[in-house]
């Protein structure tokens, strides 16, 4: 059954306050710790062919191009940009940032899988042990023993402090940073966490800086690589593409109207 411009007109429509949505977000988190902006891709919907080329017009010659009709577009996927956000200074000793790839890897309530995030902003629980902001506790745990002072964080995740009765720095534990083949396939479930997908696949858990790694930075924060300017133009390109499907329906509902008059 032939698709009428109207239809067409309103998968625009559609596809574009799919992505409007997509800034909307990126923007509205343009100050969360760690936060990495989508994208939203297209792809164009099924096409109806009517004639295709090479077909044989007459007995002696065939038609040079095809006769196909779209139908619209469609909204292919969200892509995550994984580029480096900008490192801040916190001067918090418990605050830690990535500068490379990788994630920081969680305990997740329910015992189910664990939660990979970019965020590190960690605080200290009651018994000491290095968590969220939410209460979930960092893996592997580590553990600050009560009354340490001067507690560092080494690039390649060790983790040291001076504990009472002692003058030098004790060792503690060491952070591990989780790495995935395809990180942009890994599922955001909200509260800066991810967890692993099929598309992703699994978890490779190692220490900071090694196989390309990222190595962890003391008192800093990574900021979201959101950028306003690049959000603020997509954003009016957005607003156009949809005045014009809004102008395209227009137009054939008019076309229609008069049609419907004359005939």
């Amino acid at each position: 059954m032939p698709t009428s411009a109207l239809h067409v007109a309103r998968t625009g429509l559609e596809a574009q306050d799919a992505r409007m949505r997509v800034i909307a977000n990126n923007l509205a988190n343009i100050g969360t710790t760690g936060f990495k902006r989508d994208r939203v891709d297209f792809a164009t919907l099924a096409y109806q062919e009517q004639r295709s080329a090479g077909q044989p017009s007459t007995g002696q010659t065939a038609f040079a191009v095809g006769l196909n009709l779209g139908t619209g577009v469609q909204i292919q996927g969200t892509t995550r940009i994984q580029t480096q956000g900008n490192m801040n200074p916190t001067g918090n000793s418990l605050d830690i940032a990535l500068d490379g790839d990788g994630f920081f890897q969680v305990e997740l309530p329910g015992g189910g899988q664990p939660g990979y995030t970019r965020a590190g902003n960690f605080t200290l629980s009651n018994d000491g042990t290095l968590i969220t902001s939410q209460g979930y506790a960092l893996q592997p745990p580590i553990q600050i023993p009560a009354g340490a002072q001067s507690v560092t964080i080494a690039p390649d995740g060790t983790v040291s402090a001076i504990t009472p009765g002692n003058a030098e720095a004790t060792l503690i534990g060491q952070l591990s940073v989780a790495s995935f083949l395809n990180p942009a396939g890994l599922r955001n479930i909200g509260d800066n966490f991810l967890v692993e997908t099929a598309a992703s696949g699994p978890a490779e858990v190692g220490f900071a800086g090694e196989n390309g790694r990222g190595q962890i930075r003391q008192g800093m924060l990574e900021a979201s690589n959101v950028n306003v300017v690049e959000e603020l133009v997509e954003m009016i390109e957005t607003q156009r593409a949809y005045e014009i499907n809004s102008k395209m329906v227009s137009a054939v509902d008019e076309m229609l109207r008069n049609a419907n008059q004359t005939l």
